[in-house]
């Protein structure tokens, strides 16, 4: 079973929060996919992901493009992993296939969003069923993380 982290964001939007959870799990040496509620989202955050730090970027590819198993960072709206990731984020929306073969699963959501809270907590109720340690994790007002659940 994978652990399954939800991260609430109250102060930080996913921008500003998802590359240095991607850069910590890249450091780990885990490979990670990214999967995003629409393909809007995730040629955004492809964009974004190049271009967030001036003195850094990651090195990442989208579902759209070639090699994708040879990919550190993989953007998708599906639910397959074809670069053996060992760590799944779902972000804006996206719903979670079978987290089998990862280590951990992240969900990232707008706490400033009715709609992501809401199916938060659906995801968190399915997660916890099906037998993942499941844990909750809101942002303090300096962009820290606190475990709450």
């Amino acid at each position: 079973m994978a652990d399954v982290l939800f991260y609430h964001l109250t102060e930080s939007t996913l921008e500003e929060a998802l590359p240095g959870l991607l850069e910590r799990s890249v450091d780990r040496g885990w490979r990670a996919v990214v999967q995003t509620g629409t393909e809007e989202r995730r040629d955004a955050l492809d964009q974004h992901l190049w271009t967030f730090r001036d003195d850094s970027f990651l090195a990442h590819a989208t579902d759209r493009e070639a090699y994708p198993g040879e990919q550190p960072i993989l953007l998708t709206t599906g639910d397959g992993n074809p670069n053996e990731a060992k760590i799944r984020f779902l972000v804006d929306g996206a719903v979670p296939s079978d987290l089998a073969g990862y280590e951990r699963a992240v969900f990232l959501f707008d706490g400033h969003d009715a709609a992501q809270v809401e199916a938060a907590r659906g995801h968190w109720k399915t997660m916890k069923d099906a037998g993942h340690a499941v844990t909750y994790w809101q942002q303090t007002s300096d962009r820290r993380w606190e475990r709450k659940a």
